[in-house]
This record gives C-alpha cells, structure tokens and sequence, in this order.
C-alpha cells in the first residue's frame, strides 16, 4: 500500500492469470461503501415479505372452505391487513432493487465479483423471484390482463438469462462445475424456474409453464444427489449461512405448487413433493445443532428461514383444500402461524439490530480496503 494523497488510497493487488486491479477509494466516494456491503442476499427479506403476502392472500382465498375454529380465526384477518403487507413487500423490494441498481451503476465490480463467488451468483435470482410473488399475490392485477403478462415477462425472462449462464457453467467449466459449487443456495435457480412456472400457469400459457417446470425440475434433482452425495471440495458454506439449508424444503414445496397450477389440482405427484418438503423440514428441525454457531449473533442470513417456511405452509394450505380433514386444517394452521411467528420475530430483530444486517465484513463482497482477485466471471 502506498500513499500518493492524504484524500487517497490506491490498492493493488495481483493475479496469477488476470492483471494488477487497482481500487481508488477517496472521501468524496466515501458513499459508495454501503452500496459495496448491499448484496443481492438482503433479498432474503424480500423473498420472505413477498411469500407472506402471497400466503395469506392463498388463505383468504380458501378460508370459505373451512369450518369451524379455522373457518372464524381466518374470516377474522381485514382484507386492510393483506393490503397493507402487499404494500410494505412492494415498498422494501423497489428500495432494495434501487439500491442494487445503483451497486451496479457505481460500483460493479462488486457486483463482477459475487457474480463469480459460489453463493452470492444464485443470490441473483432472488430479486426476480420476489417480484413474480409480488405479482402472484398482487389484490390489483389478474391474470391474463395484458399488465400481468407484460410483468410476467419482464421478470421470467431475468430468470432463464441467469439459468442459460449459470447451467452452462455447471457443464463447460472446469473449475464450476456442479460437484464443485454446489451448495443449498443453488436450489434458488430451480426455485426461480418454478416460480415463473407457476404464474405462467396462472395466465394459461402452459407451453411456457411445463418449459420452466421441466428446466427446473431437472436441475433439481441432479442437484439433489449431488447435494447428498457431498463430494470433496463442494462443501465451502460459512457457518453463519447455515440457515439457509431451509431452502431444501422450499424447493420441493415450490414444485407442487407449480405442478398444482398446471395439472390444475393437487394430484399425486404434488402430494409427493409436499411430503418430502414436510420430512425435510421435520429432519432440520430435529437437528438444532446445525444452527447453533449461525444463532450467536443476528445476521441477514437468519432470514432464509422465513421463506421456505412460508412456501412449506402454501404447500399445506393446497393440500387441506384437497384433503378434507381436521389434521390437514391443523397441520395447515400451525405451518402458517409458524411461518408468521418467524416472520415477525425477524421483523423486530432485524430492526433492533440494523447495525448487525450491515456487517463491517461479508462473506462473499470484497471489502474497498482489501485486495481483490480472482473477480473474473
């Protein structure tokens, strides 16, 4: 490190295949270090509001097919609440996405570099998953409305951009292949996928809903197995992201939700990925070991219970409407009120610590008064 000005720094760092990169921080660019820090993983709070909102517009929905206690508590809940969550999802997800536009803009080398870090790339679906929930669960929009469908558009096409480079480097490139990158986050391109499914089922293009599907659930299970297998050298997530080993349940529980869409009813094979949803989530739950070290301190990560959990208690709510029964309506209940006890606990934690959401060092951002290599997509 040398000093050329008090008001500058210059940083040079080298690589054995990629030329010296040189970073100029100065206090009039001082501004640029929390758009550094803001990566596409905070979306995580947005993938959780959205879902929300999305879970309880799917109750209210078929709150008239229950009877009895279920029937009254959900009856209960002002369609004012719903638009009121809608609204704060949408709010949070056009700051979030403003503030990463603006990453992109001032600041894109960050943004070269968790493109090319082995959790943050699939982090990149995330905006576009939270808008295709948003849109699912909008009390404005219906499907098929020319509105809807230029949205869907808008936001499925990200999608499929990030799964031709993405999957295409799981098969051309050496050092990205699967068996080397392979973590729980990489189920977010084949939940992107399912997700796109699903809306497009909602407006009547099939074609374009069993493409998606297809896409996504292929993927999956070749991730599945290699995630079981955990072959030497795939096994690189920090401790402090072990929460979102949640996301094996929300994949399955996305795939029966989007088969349900297109099959037009919760036949067996959404059944059975609802069942292996309802196993994972109970074999994680008994293990609270495996969260321990990740709990010790508030981190944004915490939030990636809250969304599996809440697309687990969409599946559960499908099921009761096919399903008649007492236990389906409870375990239908207790999955939903957990998933929004989760949802507020996470609410009034990460604003009694929103020093802690923005950590001084993250795990896959390089930090301006640090070296950087190995940045090349």
């Amino acid at each position: 490190m040398e000093k050329e000005n008090p008001q500058q720094v210059q940083i040079s760092s080298s690589s054995t295949s990629t030329t010296t990169t040189t970073i100029t921080v100065s206090k009039g660019r001082f501004c640029l270090s929390p758009l550094t820090k803001f990566h596409a993983g905070y979306f995580r709070i947005c993938l959780s509001l959205c879902g929300q909102a999305l879970l309880w517009k799917t109750l209210s929905e078929t709150s008239s097919e229950l009877s009895g206690p279920l029937h009254c508590l959900l009856r209960r809940f002002p369609s004012a609440a719903f638009i009121l969550l809608w609204s704060l999802a949408l709010l949070t997800l056009i700051i979030f996405s403003l503030l990463y536009a603006l990453r992109c803009l001032l600041n894109f080398q960050s943004v070269r570099c968790e493109f090319s870090h082995h959790v943050g790339e699939n982090y990149l679906f995330a905006p576009w998953i939270s808008w295709l929930l948003l849109l699912q669960s909008s009390p404005f929009l219906k499907p098929k409305t020319p509105s809807y469908l230029l949205l869907w558009w808008a936001f499925s096409i990200p999608v499929v951009v990030l799964d031709v480079k993405i999957y295409g480097q799981w098969f051309t490139k050496g050092k990205r292949f699967l068996s080397m990158v392979a973590n729980p986050t990489s189920q977010l391109s084949v939940i992107g996928n399912l997700v796109g499914a699903r809306a497009a089922a909602q407006t009547g293009w099939m074609e374009c809903a069993m493409f998606l599907f297809c896409l996504g659930i292929i993927h999956y299970l070749v991730l599945f197995v290699t995630l079981y297998q955990r072959l030497q050298g795939n096994d690189r997530l920090p401790t402090m992201l072990r929460p979102v080993f949640f996301l094996f349940v929300a994949t399955p529980s996305m795939a029966s939700l989007a088969w349900d869409s297109i099959a037009g009813t919760f036949d067996m094979l959404s059944k059975m990925l609802f069942f292996l949803s309802l196993f994972i989530f109970a074999s994680l739950m008994c293990r609270p070991a495996l969260f321990r070290r990740s709990m010790k301190r508030f981190h944004v990560a915490w939030w990636a219970y809250s969304f599996p959990m809440t697309v687990l208690a969409l599946a559960s709510a499908k099921y009761a409407q096919v399903v008649k029964g007492e236990i389906t309506h409870w375990l239908m209940l207790i999955l939903s009120m957990l998933s929004v006890l989760v949802a507020l606990v996470l609410i009034v934690f990460s604003v009694l610590n929103t020093n802690s959401l923005v950590p001084r060092h993250d795990p896959f951002v390089a930090h301006p008064t640090l070296p950087i290599a190995n940045c090349s997509p």
